[in-house]
């Protein structure tokens, strides 16, 4: 039996990247989408993500991506420059197999080696007993709010939860002038 694989997504990744995504928006309420996007759309995605220096990871298995997992902007505006918000979505056929922990793992590596200073989870449906409440609990991530009733799917009202998990020292440290936000932010601002 091989092992599961961690490592960059690709364009290559894109039909089960996009199956993936379109089994969690059209049967689960992580996702507040209501339509899945479209093959076309999701290589935008990925592309803006790469193209912006953000981590973008699958998973792999015997050749099939089982799961992949990002971290994207928090927020525009460029005092969030330091808060990456993360997303991770895994086929259910591999649901349980300990695959979005690995994705987790290596995607907080990621963005701690790229310099930010905030992971913020932004999980719909947001149960106490949802596996993402769970894994993200598992990770160090604490609650830090809720939306009750922000979103509509499924005929029911959902919660939205937030959750964060500080890394290089969180807001205790000045930023790092070497890390790729603030190189990102003066870049722009030439």
């Amino acid at each position: 039996m091989s092992s599961i694989t961690i490592r960059g997504a690709t364009t290559a990744d894109l039909d089960r990247i996009t199956a993936i995504y379109a089994d969690a928006v059209t049967h689960g309420t992580a996702s507040y989408e209501l339509e899945p996007p479209d093959r076309a759309e999701m290589g935008e995605r990925l592309d803006s993500l790469i193209a912006g220096g953000f981590p973008y990871l699958v998973a792999e298995k015997d050749g099939i991506v089982l799961g992949y997992a990002y971290a994207g902007p928090f927020r525009p505006r460029p005092a969030y420059r330091f808060i990456v918000e993360d997303s991770v979505y895994v086929a259910p056929e591999a649901k349980g197999l300990g695959i979005g922990l690995k994705l987790m793992q290596r995607l907080i590596a990621a963005a701690e080696a790229a310099g930010f200073r905030q992971i913020v989870a932004v999980i719909g449906d947001g149960r106490p007993d949802s596996a993402s409440v769970r894994l993200h609990e598992k990770l160090g991530f604490r609650h830090s709010g809720r939306l009750e009733g922000s979103g509509y799917k499924h005929g029911r009202w959902l919660d939205t939860v937030f959750m964060q998990l500080p890394i290089n020292g969180g807001c205790l440290v000045p930023p790092d002038p070497n890390s790729l936000p603030e190189q990102r932010f003066r870049k722009q601002n030439q």
